[in-house]
């Protein structure tokens, strides 16, 4: 249901219905009028007044059908689903054919969760609408809400089959194909819909992500230029050819792009952030440095940006400064464990041990298992004297890596630290048979327990 092309008539009739409210008086308004007004409360989300409008028109106009399903659309918003299921009933005696009917009768159903009577009523609605478009669209998202993507997919093709503007359907079938793992698929289906649309710099926009995904770079970057022969303002188009030209190394090419988005819209630190990764790689810190402070201040919350600027000071060893980005970052996102194996590495460059045994628990503590971390913040304790607790990490590294020798070396020397012997020529006698070689950790780790003749004559006989 739609308003009146009339503007100024409705216009006119909305006024009125406004200064009615006002002063309680009661005028009289035709059927369309009311429906127009209704529609627009509607719209606009008005609801007390569409609410008013609906109930004085049905004064008025109490055979109007329109003003009814309009009712219907109240009732349903108010999640009154029985009394609004009980009207339609009475509708669809009188006008069996009258696809909205069947259309909020499914908006029932899906409220209820019974996607598949929906998609069935829909069907049926099909057979009495003008609109098929809308209808296709109405069972897609049924076929969604049921995670059947390929026969959302079906719908929403039958969307754009009946109106390629329809972009909302585009980036549905998209993201169908996307969901599914299509994207071959989805690259045919985008080349045959712009056989039919040359101009659609959503679909090239689009084809060209798909070429990203299976790393054609420069298949995607024709992609990117045709959405921007297309529209020439079309900021996304720019922002993602900047990223392709970045994978190609051709990084002023890549800068001029994002250079472009600036132009287009309000700055982003997005933008910022990979202007000045851009120059960074061009050998030129000054403008990467500059560029990575804009996306700071544009975005002080976005931690990649705390992140850089961590990499760009602990490439050039300035590690305070680096330390200070990334404790940074880690106040925005204290999970991630790539922070803190950064925040621990950092704080050993400084020789702060303390702070980088504390950074290594917490990327174990948050999930991360490599061998690395282990036997690092193993070594750490072991600089600070801390025997017990070395030990203890290294019992639970085993558990993860259980024929690592690098462990069970460790355990060896600093089971001979603590005074347990018969363990340490355990360890030691399963570090060997795992890998002789790496024996040199005894020598660098633990000289004086190398030194003793009993281990030269444990390790000499093997």
């Amino acid at each position: 249901m739609q308003i009146s092309d009339n503007d100024g008539q409705y216009d006119f009739s909305l006024d009125r219905f406004e200064s009615m409210l006002k002063t309680n008086d009661i005028l009289f308004f035709d059927a369309d009028e009311f429906e127009n007004i209704t529609y627009y409360y509607l719209e606009n989300g008005k609801m007390s007044k569409a609410k008013k409008a609906i109930k004085l028109g049905l004064e008025q106009h109490p055979q109007s059908i329109n003003l009814r399903l309009f009712h219907v659309e109240v009732l349903i918003f108010e999640n009154k689903l029985n009394d609004a299921n009980e009207l339609l009933e009475s509708l669809q005696e009188i006008e069996p054919s009258n696809e909205e009917i069947y259309i909020q009768k499914a908006c029932i159903l899906s409220k209820k969760n019974k996607h598949t009577e929906a998609i069935n009523t829909l069907l049926f609605a099909l057979n009495h609408t003008a609109d098929e478009a809308d209808v296709h669209s109405l069972i897609a998202m049924e076929y969604m809400f049921l995670e059947d993507y390929e026969q959302a997919k079906i719908h929403f093709i039958k969307c754009l089959e009946s109106d390629a503007d329809d972009y909302s359907s585009l980036y549905n079938v998209i993201y169908c194909f996307d969901f599914l793992e299509q994207p071959h698929q989805a690259i045919l289906f985008l080349n045959k819909f712009l056989d039919k649309s040359p101009y659609s710099e959503v679909a090239w926009h689009q084809l060209g992500k798909q070429y990203m995904s299976l790393k054609q770079l420069e298949k995607a970057l024709t992609a990117f230029d045709y959405a921007i022969i297309s529209d020439d303002h079309f900021l996304g188009a720019y922002m993602e050819k900047g990223k392709v030209l970045e994978k190609l190394k051709h990084y002023q090419e890549a800068i001029d792009n994002y250079l472009i988005t600036l132009e287009l819209e309000d700055p982003t630190a997005f933008a910022y952030l990979h202007i000045g990764k851009c120059y960074d790689k061009l050998q030129q810190p000054e403008f990467a440095l500059q560029y990575f402070l804009k996306a700071a201040n544009e975005d002080p919350l976005l931690d990649k940006v705390w992140n850089t600027l961590t990499d760009f000071y602990y490439k050039r060893k300035d590690f305070r400064k680096a330390l200070y980005y990334i404790n940074k970052a880690i106040s925005i996102d204290e999970a991630n464990v790539h922070y803190w194996k950064r925040f621990a590495h950092i704080n050993k460059k400084l020789h702060f041990y303390e702070e980088a045994v504390k950074g290594f628990k917490k990327s174990l503590d948050l999930g991360n298992y490599e061998l690395e971390t282990w036997v690092t913040r193993c070594d750490l304790l072991l600089e600070l004297g801390e025997y017990e607790l070395a030990k203890e990490t290294l019992l639970q590294a085993k558990e993860f890596h259980p024929e690592a020798a690098e462990v069970f070396y460790r355990l060896s020397g600093v089971s001979f630290l603590i005074n347990s012997p018969s363990e340490a020529y355990s360890y030691l006698k399963k570090a060997t048979h795992i890998d002789a070689e790496y024996a040199f950790i005894m020598e660098e780790l633990f000289p004086e327990v190398f030194k003793r003749q009993s281990v030269q004559k444990f390790l000499n006989s093997l």
